[in-house]
């Protein structure tokens, strides 16, 4: 951990600031208000709607363009709400995943109004809301398409807890409803009808018995893996079933197109069943190698490994912008009863990308 304990406060009374501001997915009004009144001055406002907010230091042209992204909403409270600092970390709904990041990004705009450090890139701020939502429901399309500058980004990073390690790419999300339909009859008499309990067994028995398909991308390996999360048939003891319905999750390795992992899992369900897709996200390409990503990993000496989840970063790179996920945020975390933030990780955080965008580092 540093030795600047000022900055470590700083740092810890931030996050817990924007712990205790509620923004639940959908309910984010109060806080963006919050972080957009906390941008410092000598960042240009690009785009704002409510929804999302993208700032940015002028533009020089001769330099690359760096974007830090983050979402402001967090799942529904689990009686961690509001916060606390508790020893060395700080406690609290949101605070790992990943109000924590957020508060690295305000903490190092502050620094470089501040202190104006000799940047070696310009750097874009992207804070953005509904990321814990359907994909359908994110604001990050609409930010981009009215937000041209974007386009000229060379890396975006978004401060997703990783541990402090950077996860390159990741894996696409696919949600579907699986219906068995049967025939309704009398339990005493099931020949009179159609089981669709016996169809659903029968039917799911290849999807199920599918093994992980490990899938090696620039020397990483992602675990491509579909599950059958819920299942919900019957009307009574007595009743032969007509209906089972099954939620069905397939995370996608980036070797696939969203219409590909479609056309996997008709694949694997067959005629037998009706598919319905509910979502789908497409997976994030890996960011190949490059100077400015070499530049990343070496100024926080960080671990490099494939995202096993879907982030933000297909958004990214989808329109072309290379991207990879580094956060102080504890994966383990993210989303439990007891979620915390370790302080001395929020410096690592800050301390690495204020090296990143600067010639000689900051502190």
């Amino acid at each position: 951990m540093s030795t600047d304990s000022s900055l470590a406060h700083r740092l810890a009374q931030r996050t817990l600031e924007l712990v205790n501001i509620a923004s639940v997915s959908r309910e984010e009004a109060a806080i963006m208000r919050h972080v957009r009144a906390a941008v410092p001055d000598g960042f240009e406002e690009w785009f704002a709607d409510g929804q999302a907010l993208v700032v940015g230091t002028p533009r020089r042209r001769d330099v690359p363009l760096v974007v830090l992204a983050g979402h402001l909403d967090t799942v529904p409270a689990q009686d961690n709400f509001p916060g606390r600092i508790s020893g060395p970390d700080v406690v609290g709904l949101g605070a790992s995943d990943m109000k924590g990041g957020i508060a690295v990004m305000l903490e190092l705009a502050a620094w470089i109004s501040r202190a104006h450090p000799a940047l070696a890139v310009d750097l874009a701020l992207v804070i953005f809301t509904r990321e814990e939502l359907p994909v359908a429901e994110s604001p990050l399309p609409a930010a981009f398409a009215a937000c041209p500058e974007l386009g000229d980004a060379a890396l975006a990073v978004v401060l997703e807890p990783t541990d402090n390690t950077i996860q390159a790419g990741c894996v696409g999300n696919l949600n579907a409803t699986l219906r068995f339909r049967g025939r309704s009859a009398h339990s005493a008499r099931p020949w009179t009808g159609d089981n669709a309990i016996n169809r659903a067994v029968i039917g799911l028995a290849r999807l199920v018995t599918t093994a992980p398909r490990p899938v090696r991308i620039e020397g990483l390996e992602f675990t491509e893996v579909v599950s059958v999360t819920r299942i919900r048939g019957g009307v009574a003891d007595n009743v032969i079933p007509d209906l089972v319905e099954c939620h069905v999750n397939f995370r996608f390795a980036p070797d696939r197109s969203p219409a590909q992992a479609e056309t996997a899992v008709r694949d694997l369900v067959g005629p037998a069943a009706e598919l319905e897709i509910t979502s789908i996200a497409a997976a994030g390409r890996v960011a190949p190698p490059s100077p400015l990503l070499a530049s990343l990993i070496a100024s926080g000496g960080f671990a490099i490994g494939p995202k096993q989840a879907w982030t933000p970063v297909a958004q990214f790179t989808e329109i072309g912008i290379d991207a990879v996920n580094l956060g102080p945020g504890a994966t383990g975390m993210a989303h439990t009863r007891d979620e915390r933030i370790s302080i001395a990780e929020l410096v690592r955080t800050y301390e690495a990308l204020a090296a990143f965008v600067t010639r000689d580092g900051a502190g």
